[in-house]
């Protein structure tokens, strides 16, 4: 597996790292046998979050039987006040089997108000580098999906790393992490498939690696396969062939801005709808022609796109300030 430095941080990092979303859809033993073989096709990075249910916890249990020296170990939290992210800060030690983090990022900053709050006077900043000075973080980080946002914590000199969606629909920070390459800020790219709409996970990875200011990209894996997958493009460094490269933008073409992720954050539906899988069985029946498949399965769910009764609350839990209410009145309309 190719090593990349990241950035100021100098830990020499694999190429292609473990994303630790999907991973708590699995069990225990499942959990370490796929951070097992991702050990073994050369990855040692790892991102997860306090955000993530179960995954930091499953990951704590392969640290533990595979050896925590052996990874470079990330994870992330959305409390925005000193105390707060002090108390989360320590629950992902415990669950994560571990008395120091690597790499310990704001997760998810929205807006400059939400960025404000956190570098302010009792905010989330100050608490870190308290933490950071008593040897329990070795690094500091920041994740958003703004550019506005981005922006700022690049020019601030306030950070080691970002963590930005990157993929061959989302290309909007490429300037920034050039300027952040240049500013020797560790570049870590989520969304690399844009959340499962890109069908060709190898194919989005290399994309991905052709960009020399990327230090290291996360997609998710919840199965051997996928490690095995995701760890070719790190692995033989191949770019792109022409017809992979047309085949990735001519799907990319089709999907446009105005897309769900499947990150999750827009969850728990009032009324319990489960907002992404609606929007992927409808991905099914509007761009892959498999309508009757499609229908079986929006038909099959005991609360769908049609049941929802607009309370709004998704909207503004969305980072991409998608029109959910909108988008999934449209998918209803299909069915």
């Amino acid at each position: 597996m190719e090593k990349r430095i990241l950035g100021r941080t100098n830990f020499e990092v694999s190429s292609v790292g473990i994303g630790g979303i999907p991973i708590q859809r699995v069990g225990k033993e499942e959990a370490i046998g796929i951070i097992r073989e991702a050990l073994n096709q050369g990855m040692n990075f790892i991102d997860t979050a306090r955000a993530y249910l179960a995954s930091e916890e499953l990951i704590g249990h392969a640290l533990e039987e595979l050896g925590r020296d052996k990874f470079i170990l990330a994870t992330k939290s959305m409390a925005r006040t000193y105390d707060g992210i002090k108390e989360e800060f320590h629950t992902s030690l415990k669950l994560l089997k571990t008395d120091y983090i690597d790499l310990y990022q704001f997760h998810n900053v929205k807006s400059k108000e939400d960025y404000e709050k956190i570098m302010g006077e009792g905010g989330a900043y100050q608490a870190v580098k308290d933490l950071q000075a008593k040897g329990l973080i070795k690094e500091i980080g920041i994740s958003c999906h703004t550019v506005d946002v981005l922006e700022i914590a690049v020019e601030s000199d306030m950070f080691s790393t970002i963590q930005f969606p990157y993929n061959a629909i989302e290309k909007q920070g490429e300037p920034i992490f050039q300027r952040a390459k240049e500013k020797n800020i560790g570049v870590i790219i989520m969304k690399p498939l844009a959340g499962g709409a890109i069908s060709n996970g190898e194919a989005a990875v290399r994309f991905i690696l052709e960009n020399p200011n990327i230090s290291v990209v996360i997609p998710g894996m919840d199965s051997v396969k996928q490690v095995n997958e995701n760890a070719r493009p790190g692995i033989d460094g191949r770019s792109l062939n022409d017809e992979e490269r047309k085949l990735l933008e001519e799907e990319a073409g089709t999907l446009g801005q105005e897309f769900c992720r499947r990150c999750g954050y827009c969850g728990p539906c009032s009324v319990g709808i489960d907002i992404p899988t609606n929007f992927i069985v409808d991905g099914y029946f509007t761009r892959y022609n498999l309508e009757d498949w499609a229908r079986s399965r929006y038909e099959s769910m005991a609360v769908n796109a049609k049941d929802c009764i607009e309370c709004g609350q998704c909207e503004p839990r969305c980072p991409y300030n998608l029109p959910i209410i909108d988008m999934l009145k449209k998918v209803a309309s299909h069915y």
